[in-house]
C-alpha cells in the first residue's frame, strides 16, 4: 500500500514538482501518457466559506506545512469563523500557498474530497500537522496523509486517483505562484481583507480591523 502510494505521489513531484524542487526536468521518469496528462491544465476551484454578499472579503493566504499557518487555524481562524464568517460578516476564501512538496500531497487530499469535505480536511492538516509529516520519510508522510484521508471517509482507489493527479498538482502549483504574487504575498500565513495585504496577527489584532470596517 505504502508503495503504491509512494509510486504516485513520486510521479506527482517528478511531473507536477519537478521543475521546481526535485529535478530541472519536469517528466524524467514518466509514461507517455502521464506525461500528456502533465500537460494538461485542468481547472483550479477556489473554496469560500461564509455568504458571498458579507460586507467584508478575506482572502487567506497558507500552506499545509507551514507551523505559523496551523497555529493560526487553531488559535485565531476557529474564532473568525465563529464570530464573523458564519454570523455573515465575512466572506472568506482559502488560498493554498505551495513551496514545498508535501504541501502538495496534502492539498491534493483536502480537494480529494470535494466542496463538502475539503473544510474539514483541511482543518485535520493543520490540527494534526507535526503528526503526518515527517521530513526524513516521505513514504511515511504519504501513508500519514492516507490515514487522514481514511478518517474522512475517503476510499483508497479515490485517494489514488487523487494522490496522482500530475496535471492538478502542476496547476496548483501555478495557481500558488500566480495568486502570492499577485497579492505580493512574501510569508505564510497573510490576509487580503478588501484587498489590503496583513501578515499574520493574533485574533484581537484581526478583530479590531473587523470591528472598525464594519463600524466604518
Amino acid at each position: 500500500m505504502i508503495r503504491s502510494l509512494s509510486i504516485s505521489l513520486g510521479l506527482v513531484a517528478l511531473a507536477a514538482l519537478g521543475g521546481y524542487w526535485m529535478t530541472s526536468q519536469p517528466n524524467v521518469g514518466l509514461t507517455p501518457v502521464a506525461a500528456a496528462q502533465a500537460q494538461e491544465v485542468p481547472q483550479v476551484e477556489s473554496f469560500t466559506l461564509g455568504d458571498p454578499d458579507a460586507p467584508i472579503k478575506l482572502e487567506e493566504f497558507a500552506s499545509f506545512t507551514c507551523g505559523h499557518c496551523g497555529n493560526f487555524h487553531e488559535d485565531v481562524f476557529k474564532r473568525l469563523k465563529a464570530d464573523y464568517i458564519d454570523t455573515g460578516k465575512v466572506h472568506f476564501t482559502y488560498r493554498e500557498v505551495y513551496w514545498d512538496p508535501y504541501a502538495i500531497w496534502a492539498g491534493l487530499l483536502a480537494r480529494c474530497g470535494g466542496e463538502m469535505r475539503f473544510f474539514g480536511i483541511v482543518s485535520v492538516l493543520y490540527e494534526k500537522q507535526k503528526d503526518w509529516i515527517d521530513a526524513k520519510d516521505p513514504a511515511k508522510t504519504a501513508e500519514n496523509l492516507r490515514q487522514i484521508g481514511r478518517a474522512a471517509g475517503l476510499g483508497e482507489a479515490e485517494m489514488e486517483t487523487c494522490l496522482s493527479d500530475a496535471a492538478l498538482a502542476t496547476a496548483l502549483r501555478d495557481q500558488s505562484a500566480a495568486t502570492t504574487a499577485a497579492a505580493g504575498v512574501t510569508g505564510t500565513p497573510s490576509m487580503l481583507i478588501d484587498g489590503e495585504l496583513y501578515k499574520n496577527m493574533r485574533y484581537r489584532d484581526l478583530k479590531k480591523i473587523l470591528d472598525e470596517k464594519l463600524a466604518g
